[in-house]
């Protein structure tokens, strides 16, 4: 008997073994070969999620910090208008007390019997205005300037050939702002054009 290594008729079989180890070996290694894409893939697909979680988490605090600094913003411009308009219904009220004594000055005339009286009268009035200036109330005086309804209101419109028509002629009680906010409007009478 022959050795099988020998016969030539076992050789091609064990060619056809080898072979066919080959072919199992390169589906085995493939096998893995793709296993490893599917996990390489599976990878590559969770570290995409996590970057577009990422993004969103920043962009998400971007927008939370820029809130923050809209909100202080916001915070701080209504304190200070708070800040600004605070005294306004007390200045409000003062204004009766200024106008009270600038009537008590005009209806005394040139009496000289209370001339002392007078000039008290006038300081106070004065210094209550000094006092109100500081903290931003201004008086609007329109005499001679057009009719603007946002600072003056017309009381009369009167007939007056040598004035300006809608032009003011006259102030009954001056207006006052506070810190640039009308605060009282003025009342006034308007010139109107001589009907013909």
């Amino acid at each position: 008997m022959k050795d099988d290594k020998t016969d030539p008729d076992h050789e091609g079989e064990d060619a056809v073994t080898e072979d066919e180890a080959a072919v199992s070996g390169d589906a085995a290694t493939l096998g893995e070969a793709q296993e490893e894409t599917d996990g390489g893939s599976a990878e590559h697909s969770a570290e995409r999620d996590l970057e577009a979680e990422l993004a969103a988490a920043q962009d998400a605090a971007l927008r939370a910090q820029a809130d923050a600094v809209n909100m202080q913003r916001r915070s701080e411009q209504e304190i200070e208008k708070a800040r600004k308009f605070a005294l306004e219904r007390f200045c409000g009220d003062l204004l009766s007390v200024v106008d009270n004594l600038e009537r008590a000055l005009e209806s005394a005339g040139d009496d000289q019997g209370i001339a002392s009286l007078l000039e008290g009268i006038e300081l106070t009035r004065k210094g209550l205005m000094d006092v109100l200036v500081k903290y931003g109330v201004e008086s609007v005086d329109p005499m001679g300037e057009p009719f603007d309804p946002e600072t003056a209101q017309a009381m009369s419109m009167v007939e007056q050939p040598d004035a300006e028509p809608n032009s003011v002629i006259g102030v009954m009680q001056k207006g006052y702002t506070l810190n640039g906010r009308l605060l009282r409007p003025a009342m006034v009478m308007v010139a109107k054009a001589p009907s013909e």
